[in-house]
């Protein structure tokens, strides 16, 4: 989502309340002139996951109809340490004599894509190609380092299930304790409790501390929550493998069905035979760049040639 602005009066009201920080820029959406605005600590481009479009069609005009993300000249950077410091103390020290070392680490560099609306992407490559970082970086989770990202509709990222998850409550609490985490409302998950819980097939374990679950336990519930809703874009990251072979072929029915009402997808997997038959296009990742995109079957020839 893009609002290229210009800077408002301080003091100017405004119909829309987004406040709270008084570091505030006020910015108006350039297509309509008036409205929405939107209050935010960034430059003027706002990226963000959406519950609804802007009235003035913002999204559409700046993505196009047809567009549901698109990536540019994307490049995340990290500081990597080159000893470890464990304690504050050490740390201060260390920084007052200049001491402190590292190198960085580009975990991608200049990633362009395009998705458009209802389009199924798989994202292919060895561990560690950077495949969790661009997903986080679309997810919203990480920031680029460089590059830019629009993107238009509700994102709901399934990426690492049960992440938030407190092994001290029971499954109940941690319904809406994860929930709450995803961004649901507490009314919202009193309404859904009971299909979360049948989906899970946790039957009377949903009233037993997390600690005593079993990692695909966790996993199920997880799963559960995260898809309670339908978004405009799905992002998935190896969960269709969570559970038993059951509860497997379980998610990715569910996922079908979303699949079926033209939902845009990202979906990650070590599976090529999974990339083949969830998805139209591909693109393949290695040490942090993108060596190929196109139809699913070139990509994952490719694929299959590159790693055997």
């Amino acid at each position: 989502m893009c609002f290229i602005s210009r800077e408002l009066p301080v003091k100017r009201s405004f119909p829309h309340n987004f406040g709270g920080c008084t570091r505030i820029r006020r910015e108006i959406c350039r297509f309509c002139g008036t409205g929405p605005v939107r209050e935010t600590l960034s430059s003027a481009f706002f990226l963000t996951g959406i519950s609804e479009p802007p009235p003035c069609g913002g999204i559409e005009d700046a993505l196009g109809k047809n567009t549901a993300l698109r990536v540019d000249n994307v490049g995340v950077k990290f500081r990597m340490a080159n000893e470890h410091v464990d304690n504050i103390k050490d740390y201060a020290i260390k920084l007052l004599k200049h001491e402190l070392r590292y190198h960085e680490f580009w975990a991608l560099k200049d990633i362009s894509f395009q998705v458009d609306k209802g389009e199924r992407l798989g994202v292919l490559g060895l561990n560690g190609a950077g495949k969790s970082t661009l997903l986080k970086v679309i997810a919203g989770v990480l920031k680029p380092t460089e590059g830019t990202l629009q993107r238009g509709g509700k994102i709901v990222p399934l990426l690492e299930l049960g992440a938030g998850f407190e092994n001290q409550y029971t499954g109940k609490e941690n319904v809406f304790l994860y929930g709450a985490m995803l961004g649901y409302k507490r009314e919202f998950l009193k309404e859904k409790y009971e299909e979360i819980v049948a989906f899970s097939e946790l039957g009377d374990f949903i009233n037993v501390p997390l600690k005593n679950y079993s990692s695909g336990m966790k996993a199920r519930l997880g799963f559960s929550i995260a898809t309670i809703v339908e978004p405009e874009i799905l992002i998935l990251d190896e969960v269709l493998s969570v559970g038993d072979a059951k509860f497997r072929k379980k998610s990715e029915k569910k996922i079908k069905d979303m699949f079926d009402k033209g939902i845009t997808v990202l979906f990650v997997s070590h599976s090529i035979g999974q990339v083949r038959s969830l998805c139209d296009r591909a693109i393949i990742l290695e040490k942090g760049r993108m060596i190929a995109q196109g139809d699913v079957a070139t990509v994952s020839a490719l694929y299959e040639e590159a790693i055997k």
